[in-house]
């Protein structure tokens, strides 16, 4: 499954979106979106992706199955979560250690407690039983093979409450085989300061490798991070964006940037920094939720300049008002309040699609152009790299990819009298000199119109019988006259092997949707090697 590791084992970034990020109001990940998101966690180079809990519910434990099968991944270990053993039994026959197992995940997260009134009141067990149940789940998991780190729940809390305690839990870890015992701020309310006095005691005690997960309840998550590196940690638990419970975790981003550029440690693959931007925009995509313009390092605004004497300076010296070149980390210095791409971000884009720019300042420049045109009526790039690359062929070969021709389209949504509904789409399109008119019934007008385009190609594209639509996202966008509003729509179809996304953009989802409709069509029968038949 794994892994031609470009980071060495000493520091360990560990991403949790998959399941403590997921746990943040307003997100609700399908399974097709925790494979899209650990996509794009692997090809930013972190070293652990945490996916969940199997056993727990259904849509995780078909997550590890999937992810196994139908991701190569090239930089992360997949990480399964679970729970030490219940009281009263053995590890070996605890449902729940034995779904870890099944999971197939070669490293597991075992969260324990480690406050003693959590023991008491919560598990209702002993405080010699809670150590038995680590120390048993820990052997019991490495005797299968399966690397170990533990995460101590509430440790902070605990520590101040019952310190002997809470460092016996960690002991207890570390001499059963744990790889790393993991210090939580679960309640998110410790202070720079405290964490890194706690981390230091806690490691000169037990000798145990720590590592540390920080909420963000004080807004010192990122900070106690930090601290707790400073404190003699080697091992970061974190979240995209900084998604999470409550008011959420420490954000893996600015993590990741201040341990690569503020204390010169090595925690990524080579290049991989540049692409962070990128990456957050993407993730946020997915779950569906507005990318904060405001986030450091990777918000649009992080380098966006607006005051007079900002301007001024930043053309004498930019370094003057930012306090890292922001390609360093994919973003771009703006003078200007729009969300821009660069030409290095479309000569890069262009790379990696295996699309050759040349050198062609005047072409990168008409894509970044047309480009930042789109931005600006609602389109966005960064989750929807299909219609992105379409849009680049066609300023580099001067004129559009297209298989088929769109006369018109209609679909029509019918209410009746019984409660009952009926959609229904027709479509109209030129295809290999040919004009086709086709109608299709569906659940609802996308999925009327999806199968009325399939109807009228799939004859002279037997391809596009292997296209299913994966997944589909709405976002309504601000109004620009009155109450109208503009409706973005993301479009993610697969073929069984692989998937992509587009976009499209439009005065309402129907519209919107059947442009991200016609790009995917066009992109699928791309990437299968069909010649176009129009040009």
């Amino acid at each position: 499954m794994t892994t031609d590791q470009p980071v060495d084992d000493g520091f360990h970034v560990f991403d949790t979106t998959l399941r403590d990020g997921a746990q943040r109001e307003g997100i609700n990940l399908t399974v097709a979106d925790k494979l899209t998101i650990a996509r794009h966690l692997d090809d930013f180079g972190v070293g652990f992706i945490e996916g969940g809990w199997p056993g727990a519910n259904p849509r995780d434990t078909e997550f590890f199955a999937r992810a196994l099968a139908e991701i190569d991944f090239r930089h992360a270990q997949l990480v399964a979560f679970g729970a030490t053993r219940r009281p009263g039994i053995s590890a070996a026959d605890d449902p729940q250690v034995k779904a870890l197992l099944d999971s197939g995940a070669p490293v597991v997260t075992l969260v324990a407690k480690s406050h003693d009134r959590h023991v008491e009141l919560a598990l209702r067990t002993t405080l010699d039983e809670n150590l038995a149940m680590v120390r048993d789940t820990v052997r019991y998991l490495r005797g299968q093979g399966r690397r170990v780190f533990v995460d101590c729940e509430h440790f902070f809390d605990g520590h101040r409450a019952n310190p002997e305690y809470a460092t016996a839990v960690v002991r207890a870890a570390h001499e059963a085989g744990a790889d790393v015992v993991v210090l939580c701020d679960t309640n998110g309310g410790m202070l720079p300061a405290q964490v890194q006095a706690v981390v230091s005691t806690v490691a000169a005690d037990t000798g145990a490798r720590l590592g540390i997960h920080a909420q963000d309840d004080t807004g010192c998550a990122v900070a106690n991070t930090l601290a707790a590196v400073d404190g003699g940690a080697t091992h970061v638990q974190c979240t995209a964006n900084g998604y999470g419970e409550r008011v959420g975790n420490a954000n893996l981003f600015p993590v990741v940037a201040a341990l690569e550029l503020k204390y010169g440690r090595r925690v990524l693959p080579e290049g991989s920094l540049a692409e962070m931007t990128r990456i957050s925009h993407a993730i946020a995509e997915v779950v569906n939720l507005t990318p904060s313009t405001h986030q450091p390092y990777v918000g649009v605004s992080a380098f966006a300049h607006k005051a007079g004497l900002h301007a001024s300076a930043i053309k004498v010296d930019p370094d003057l008002y930012q306090h890292i070149d922001p390609e360093l980390v994919g973003n771009t210095m703006r003078m200007l309040v729009s969300d821009m791409a660069g030409r290095a971000s479309v000569e890069l884009k262009g790379k990696e699609l295996g699309i050759d720019l040349g050198g062609d300042r005047e072409l990168v420049g008409r894509v970044v152009d047309r480009v930042k045109d789109r931005e600006l009526r609602g389109y966005t790039y960064e989750a929807a790299d299909a219609s992105f690359e379409l849009l680049l062929r066609e300023e580099v070969e001067g004129r559009p990819l297209r298989y088929f021709r769109t006369e018109s389209w209609r679909a029509i949504s019918e209410n009746r009298p019984d409660g009952s509904h009926a959609n229904e789409a027709t479509v109209k399109v030129w295809a290999d000199g040919e004009r086709i008119v086709a109608t299709a019934e569906g659940n609802g007008p996308v999925n009327a119109l999806d199968r009325a385009l399939l109807a009228a190609l799939e004859r002279i594209h037997p391809q596009l019988a292997k296209f299913e639509l994966v997944d589909y996202k709405v976002r309504i966008l601000e109004g620009r006259h009155g109450t109208e509003s503009t409706t973005r729509v993301l479009i993610t179809t697969g073929d069984g092997d692989t998937e992509w996304s587009t976009v499209g953009v439009g005065e309402n989802v129907i519209d919107a949707s059947w442009q991200a409709l016609v790009d995917a069509y066009t992109y699928g029968l791309l990437k299968a090697g069909v010649r176009p038949a129009e040009r």
